[in-house]
């Protein structure tokens, strides 16, 4: 049996004041060849050469949701996503490492041509709703914070 190969995703569980997640849901063309194309996700992105976690995550979320200065609270879990990412020669799969964050004040969402909309809501929908991308225990995961 030979190794798999991944890469490293970071993923923001950014919360209202109410405790609501933020879900961005997914523009369906700019995913090329994806199988399923009508999801929502939380914001994030992969981890590049030369830069850590947080960096990654502040620059991603800034990218997708125009929130600057998010603050990194802490880890929330961590697991193999049923994604596989096309390279030049073959795939690798993605490892998604989640963290919860706290939004600015004040703060003004605008999304990225990534997506289409944004939504808040309860972890118990935010998990059914990232059951297309996430592992069911990691869903269940969310379901009870």
């Amino acid at each position: 049996m030979s190794e798999d190969t991944y890469h490293l995703g970071v993923k923001a569980l950014i919360r209202d004041v109410d405790g609501n997640i933020l879900l961005l849901k997914v523009n369906p063309a700019e995913l090329k060849g994806a199988k399923n194309s009508d999801y929502w996700d939380l914001p994030g992105g992969r981890v590049q050469q030369g830069s850590n976690v947080e960096e990654t995550l502040k620059r991603e979320v800034e990218e997708e949701t125009n929130l600057s200065d998010i603050v990194v609270e802490r880890p929330v879990g961590m697991v193999l996503s049923n994604i596989r990412i096309p390279i030049d020669d073959g795939t690798v799969g993605l490892i998604l490492s989640t963290y919860e964050c706290k939004m600015p004040k004040n703060a003004t969402l605008k999304l990225s041509k990534e997506h289409i909309s944004y939504e808040w809501f309860s972890p118990k929908e935010t998990a059914e709703k990232l059951r297309v991308k996430y592992p069911v225990d990691f869903c269940e995961l969310i379901a009870q914070l």
